[in-house]
Order: structure tokens, then sequence, then C-alpha cells
């Protein structure tokens, strides 16, 4: 007989505001700092789990912290069961819906949930999961955003020490603009860098077939989000045009979403984010959707975690790397030679550094 799950004691959650290393302005705003939800979840056996959520805006990180309090309320005492789990706190969202803060809530609690399995069995949680740790190819994404050719060349070659592949956000006034910064990108770092472009859905679907047709032929990997998220249709018809992979995904809520945009043929990549696709359990279901429909499946944000699910995505594209929740962590996640080492320890890797999680706290 297997020995029973543990038990969940209480969830413990914390706003922070970290500053970003490397502000980063995009064509619909700008990141300065990164907010963060820690979810600590304690069992009943002494195990905890780890996990985080980050918050597009400051203000949004109390509410979720308080979500996840609240969700962690009427889950004392329950088997750390993630499936069971979720659907019990999906059935308590019924008439409140399951998309924006209470989604995050739950994909906070939903990791955490993940981390104590796994550690339960002594295994990473890419093990745990039936995969095995190992390098992921991963692209640098901290920084390089609105700020002309030649700041952009600069920071290209600072982003692309001990990288194979970066990349520079789009939406300038003119497509020529666009066109002048990725040449002036593709100039500093050479042929052999993959080079990933995004353009935060700032274009109307008229603007960006005729800029992603511009962009045509310059090597890029992808055009990301180039026009509204949920805009299906108007993806679609960008995508039909451009010769360059289209991808999006980051703002599906949900593997719902997921199968829409599919269904749609509005990309030809899709990168899912932990927090909106419903933690591990929502990755999971993303993983098995873009097997079956052949989509090659990158990460947004979240690359600690991320790292070890790509291990078990069959069509497992690109990891993100972002070093945001670098300051809050004892050991940040390592790159080596262009990939993520997903770490062999148990679980899925997080543990804060208490110090500076109490310098960064939101009262």
């Amino acid at each position: 007989m297997s020995a029973a799950p543990p038990r969940i004691r209480g969830v413990r959650a914390r706003a922070l505001n970290v500053p970003v290393k490397r502000p980063l302005a995009v064509a619909t705003g700008a990141v300065t700092h990164s907010a963060f939800v820690l979810v600590d979840l304690e069992t009943e056996e002494g195990i905890r789990g780890a996990s985080y959520v980050w918050a597009p805006a400051a203000y949004a990180a109390k509410p979720v912290a308080q979500l996840v309090a609240a969700f962690g309320e009427f889950l004392k005492g329950d088997p750390v069961a993630p499936v069971a789990i979720e659907q019990k706190v999906r059935k308590r969202l019924t008439l409140l819906g399951p998309q924006g803060l209470q989604a995050l809530a739950l994909s906070g609690i939903d990791m955490a949930c993940w981390d104590v399995a796994a550690k339960a069995a002594g295994l990473p949680l890419a093990r745990y999961l039936g995969g095995s740790p190992q390098p992921i190819p991963a692209y640098n994404s901290n920084g390089l955003g609105i700020m002309g050719p030649e700041r952009a060349a600069q920071q290209a070659v600072e982003l692309a020490a001990g990288f194979r592949a970066i990349k520079v956000r789009l939406g300038y006034p003119t497509a020529a603009e666009d066109l002048a910064v990725v040449r002036a990108v593709r100039r500093a770092v050479g042929d052999a860098m993959t080079l990933m472009s995004d353009y935060n859905q700032l274009l109307l679907p008229s603007e960006a077939e005729q800029r992603a047709r511009a962009l045509d032929g310059e090597g890029l990997a992808w055009i990301e989000e180039p026009v509204r998220a949920d805009d299906y249709a108007g993806c679609a018809r960008v995508a039909a045009a451009a010769a360059t992979p289209i991808q999006i995904g980051e703002n599906a809520w949900g593997s719902r979403d997921m199968q829409k945009a599919l269904a749609a043929a509005a990309c030809d990549y899709f990168m899912p984010d932990l927090g909106r696709i419903g933690g591990v359990t929502g990755w999971l279901r993303a993983a098995a959707l873009a097997e079956t429909h052949g989509v090659p499946l990158s990460t947004h944000l979240f690359p600690e975690v991320s790292a070890q699910l790509m291990a078990v995505t069959p069509t497992a594209h690109w990891l993100e790397y972002v070093d945001w929740a670098s300051p809050i962590l004892e050991a940040p996640l390592e790159i080596r030679d262009g990939a993520a080492i997903v770490p062999d320890r148990p679980g899925n890797g997080l543990a804060w550094n208490e110090e500076a999680v109490r310098r960064y706290l939101v009262d």
C-alpha cells in the first residue's frame, strides 16, 4: 500500500514588489517592477510547497494574495491532490468565474501542491511527472525594449552573452523604424543568434499584416502577439499573410482559450503563461493540446517552474528567461551555454531568500 498524500495545514500568501534589473519599455507600457505573490503551502506532515504568481500590476498583488489565503482556508485538511483541489476551487468559482485574479490565485496554489507532491516522492518535479531534468533551450527576454536602433544594438550584445537566442520588442511609430531596429540588432549579434520579436498586442490586423510582410526575410524566429490577444480571427489573418511564424498564448486563460486559438488557426506557435493557463495542471492540458495539434510550445515567464515542465512537454520549443524573481530566490535558475539547467532536487526548485523577501514586502 502506498503512503497517504500529505494534508494541507494552511496556505500563506505574501505580496511583493521587486525592482526589475533591466526596466523594460514595450509598445503598450513599461515594466520597472515585478509584483509577485509568494505562496507557501504547509502540510500536516511538515512538507512545504512553494510557488509564486506574477501579477501584471502592483495594485493586483494584494488582492491575489487575499484570494490565495481565502482558497487556503477552505482547503485545510484536504489531501494534496492537485487535480482534485483544482476542481474543488473551480466549483467555488462558478458564479465569480475562473479567470482573472482568481485564476492567478488558483494557479499559485496548484503549483505549490505539485511541489509538495514531488517533494513527498523525493523527486524533482520533472521526474515526478515522468520526465527527466535536462538542459532546456532558453532565450534571453530581459530588456531590449523600445529604445531605438543604436541602444537596442548595444543592449543586444550584452543580452546575447551566454545565450543563443534573444528577444526584441517592436512597435515603433513606423514599420521602417521596426525594420531598422531588427537590422541593427542582427548586425550586432550576428547571424548565428536566434532573434524573436514581440509587438505586445499593439497593432490592428491590417497594419499587423503589413508589418509582418515587411519583416519577412529578416530571419526572425517569430512575431509575437501582433494584435489584441483575444482577437483570434485578426491574428489568423496575420498568420495567413506572414511567412514568419506567429506566436501567441501568454494571455490565454486556461486550455479552453488555447483550444479556441488553435481552432481559429490564429498562430503557428503557442506560449502559455503558467499563472494564466492554470499552473502545472493547466500546463499539462496545454501540452496535450499542443501535441495533438502539432504546435511547438514555448513558455512565458515563470522560468524556474516552466523549465521543469518543458522536460515533459512533447512539442517543447523555447523557454523564456527573465531574472525578475532571482532577487528573492535562494538559488536562481542557472543558464549554461544557452540552456536552463533544471535542478536535480526534490520539488520545483523554488526556495525563498527571506531577507530579500522582507525587503520587498508590500504593506
